[in-house]
């Protein structure tokens, strides 16, 4: 009987222990981390910087397509690249969908940077990390702040550009709408007067501001309106571009916050963000602290970065960031 026992409590203890040593070998949690490719790819970031700096030098504007760029990545099935993705057989790209279509842009600059960092550590790092760090860099590079990115994103296999017609927001969207949307996201309504805040640079097409110049609404300084309809004609001209901020179009400040309050937001769902809602306080703190905004910006961009990212063994490493390998 004793010994019974004891051979019952020795298959206890053993199965205890490979229970035990079963657990302890699962891996953790992938998790991103701003050391993610210290030991896999340390030059990586520098890489990568020196290759966004060269694309903006050559032209300023890129700063915000980079910016928007990874902002409309991030709002359809998260920060995985799928907006890179060209069209095929199996794939229906995001860069047609109507919000993209003839419209976002510096798909070339985020191919070049993965080419370079290819060329040092291939297959090592994703082009979803490649484009959440060219916000980041793209932002230093015209004045505005810098914030710890955090690292190990991986690569969709698949876009959708259903999604992409349903979850960027309109620019001609009312208040409640625009925090809706943000709000599915996972961003505060701070958040999103922050990131909306990215107005400060850029530039935008005439179909999307004509209706508003030539509106005569009491939401619009009629002067800046005047101004405007000199590149946007009632008809024609869909495609003419408008510095988002006319003073400092290409510096990134808090010029866009002082524009609201002029009535010269130039799209609709710029200016209705001061419209007796709840987004008038942020604004006009931000209009008077130009340090408040950078921060929030900041915040708010690390957390849309981290949005739904895939991680660990979920996703690929793309090769080229256009198509799947």
């Amino acid at each position: 009987m004793d010994s019974i026992k004891i051979a019952s409590n020795s298959l206890l203890i053993t199965l205890t222990i490979s229970l035990f040593l079963l657990l302890s070998s699962n891996p953790c949690k992938a998790q991103l981390s701003p050391t993610f490719y210290t030991s896999t790819c340390p030059n990586a970031t520098n890489v990568i910087r020196t290759s966004i700096r060269r694309a903006i030098s050559a032209e300023r504007r890129m700063a915000a397509s980079l910016i928007r760029l990874h902002f409309h990545d991030c709002f359809v099935q998260g920060c995985d690249a799928s907006i890179l993705l060209d069209e095929t057989p199996s794939i229906q790209s995001e860069k047609t969908a109507v919000p993209n279509n003839n419209s976002v842009r510096g798909f070339g600059v985020i191919e070049a940077a993965k080419r370079e960092v290819e060329r040092i550590c291939p297959g090592v790092v994703s082009c979803a990390d490649i484009l959440t760090l060219a916000a980041r860099d793209a932002s230093v590079m015209v004045g505005g702040p810098s914030w710890e990115v955090k690292l190990g994103r991986r690569d969709s296999t698949t876009a959708s550009r259903a999604l992409a017609n349903s979850d960027l927001p309109s620019p001609f969207a009312d208040l409640n709408t625009l925090i809706a949307f943000f709000d599915n996201k996972g961003l505060s309504v701070r958040d999103m007067v922050a990131l909306s805040g990215s107005h400060t640079i850029g530039q935008a097409q005439c179909f999307l501001f004509r209706a508003r110049i030539y509106s005569n609404g009491s939401d619009i300084n009629p002067g800046f309106a005047r101004t405007r309809q000199r590149q946007c004609p009632q008809t024609g001209g869909d495609s003419n571009l408008a510095p988002l901020d006319l003073v400092t179009p290409n510096s990134f400040d808090n010029n866009y916050f002082r524009n609201l309050l002029q009535r010269k937001g130039l799209l609709q769902s710029d200016q209705i963000l001061l419209s007796g809602g709840s987004t008038d306080s942020i604004v006009n703190e931000y209009r008077r602290s130009p340090a408040k905004f950078k921060s929030d910006f900041a915040d708010a961009m690390i957390k849309m970065g981290e949005i739904q990212p895939l991680l660990g063994t979920n996703g690929i490493i793309r090769r080229v960031c256009n198509a799947i390998n």
